[in-house]
Parts: structure tokens; C-alpha cells; sequence
């Protein structure tokens, strides 16, 4: 049997749960539950390493479905340049400038958007590290 992710922006219909997929030779299902910890945030890290994953899980999924919505725009957009441009009437063409416009600004969007995402996800790795340190050192002060 074999597991595998599908994150959620992917799908048609997006919740912020994570879906595990199980696939073996007859059958395939899919069942949403929690993300499975990785390495170092496995089921010892209690209920706060819980809620930090949901935390992580939302926000990614938040910012993949925002993604997803400005490059789904861009697709429409880059349709409609392409008949624009295929159709050589000049009113057409002149519009395409304007098109080209929200392409270029909804590509700034999705960069913004990684920017924003790199920084949060760091900032809570870096949260969630400090909270072991501090954890550690508390455990080996009462022992």
C-alpha cells in the first residue's frame, strides 16, 4: 500500500485539512485527517507542536489556494491576449496592453505571496525551535 499527499490547492475542492491518499492494486480512497508530523515533530511534541502544524497547514493553504486563484486569472488572461492577438482587429490589440498589465502585476502577487509565506513558515520554525530549546532547558534544570 502506498501513501501520498495531495495538497489541497490542488484539488477541486480546497479545504485547509490535509488529504491522505492510500493506493494499493484495487482501490484507491481518500480520507482527510491531520498531517503526519514529520522528523522532530513527532507525537511527543504534544498538543502545541499539534496546533502548529494546523497553524502551518492553514497558512499554506491559505496562500497555495491565492496562488493558485492569480495563476488560474493569468491563464484566462493569457487566453484572451492569444484571440486578441489572433484576431488582428486594432482595438484588440490595443487592449491587450492593459491585459499584459494584470498578468505582470498578478505574477508580482503570487511572488509577494512566496515572500509573505517563506517568512511566516520561517517564523514559526524558528518559534517552534526556541520553544524546544527552552523546553530542554527546563527539563534539565529540575533533573
Amino acid at each position: 500500500m502506498k501513501s501520498v499527499r495531495t495538497p489541497s490547492f490542488m484539488e477541486e475542492s480546497a479545504v485547509a485539512k490535509p488529504r491522505r491518499t492510500t493506493t494499493n492494486s484495487s482501490s484507491t480512497t481518500t480520507t482527510a485527517d491531520r498531517p503526519t508530523p514529520g522528523p522532530g515533530g513527532g507525537e511527543d511534541s504534544g498538543s502545541e507542536g499539534e496546533e502548529c502544524d494546523v497553524e502551518v497547514w492553514e497558512m499554506l493553504s491559505t496562500s497555495f489556494r491565492q496562488v493558485q486563484s492569480a495563476l488560474d486569472r493569468n491563464r484566462r488572461l493569457i487566453s484572451q491576449v492569444n484571440e486578441n492577438h489572433q484576431s488582428k482587429v486594432p482595438d484588440k490589440l490595443a487592449n491587450n496592453v492593459a491585459l499584459i498589465r494584470e498578468i505582470n502585476e498578478n505574477i508580482s502577487k503570487v511572488l509577494s505571496i512566496y515572500a509573505d509565506l517563506s517568512v511566516n513558515v520561517s517564523g514559526v520554525v524558528h518559534q517552534r525551535r526556541a520553544a524546544e530549546r527552552n523546553s530542554e532547558k527546563l527539563e534539565s534544570s529540575e533533573a
